[in-house]
């Protein structure tokens, strides 16, 4: 029986398009996005931001010297969250229902700069009982550590989680720790697997 349900968070609660942020820097530093995204990547900053090895304001001034940009920190962060749509993928609803009878967790490769915008912006993600989040267990999908960090807080075994990520490698990560887990392919995939598994939805 299912005790807890997991939800990752960007690509299943809230979609998100690095494209709509790599436009506006664009136009800023006259970079096309590929080479925006390459020199991102060669900075190699975002997995020490999203473990938690590199302060917000430390990450945004490396960025904004690397793509030579004159933006302060609430202007880059304005613009870095601009990724995020303001609907969500599953209604407030559904995890209405489920907290009746389910604990809620959700886990996410995540930064400080984005979560903290997320969580003022976004009233539904009130409802999980807990956050496994990358930056603050220091580790990152498919880390079978940040699954540890799942299960724990799930206050149950591993087989009686049920989990869902966008990210098919995440999924299997799950699963390789004990977790019963699915893609999320859409929202109504998603009602189908938890009635598959006798979750009320």
């Amino acid at each position: 029986m299912i005790k807890t349900v997991i939800f990752d968070l960007g690509g299943v609660i809230v979609p998100f398009d690095f494209g709509r942020a790599y436009s506006k820097l664009q136009a800023m530093c006259g970079l096309d996005p590929a080479a925006i995204r390459a020199q991102i990547a060669a900075a190699d900053i975002v997995p020490a931001f999203e473990t938690g090895l590199m302060e917000s304001r430390d990450f945004v001034q490396r960025l904004t010297t690397c793509l030579k940009l004159n933006l302060s920190y609430e202007e880059f962060s304005d613009l870095w969250f601009s990724i995020f749509d303001p609907h969500t993928l599953v209604p407030e609803s559904l995890l209405e229902q489920l907290k009746k009878k389910h604990r809620l967790v959700l886990l996410s490769n995540t930064n400080a700069l984005h979560f903290e915008m997320l969580a003022e912006r976004y009233s539904l993600l009130r409802h999980f009982d807990h956050q496994v989040l990358s930056y603050k267990v220091r580790a990152m999908k498919p880390s079978p550590v940040i699954y540890q960090e799942a299960v724990k807080h799930a206050l149950c075994e591993p087989r009686e989680c049920f989990f869902t990520d966008d990210v098919l490698a995440y999924v299997e990560g799950a699963r390789n720790a004990g977790i019963d887990a699915e893609q999320f392919l859409g929202y109504e995939k998603l009602l189908t697997d938890l009635r598959a598994r006798s979750i009320e939805v």
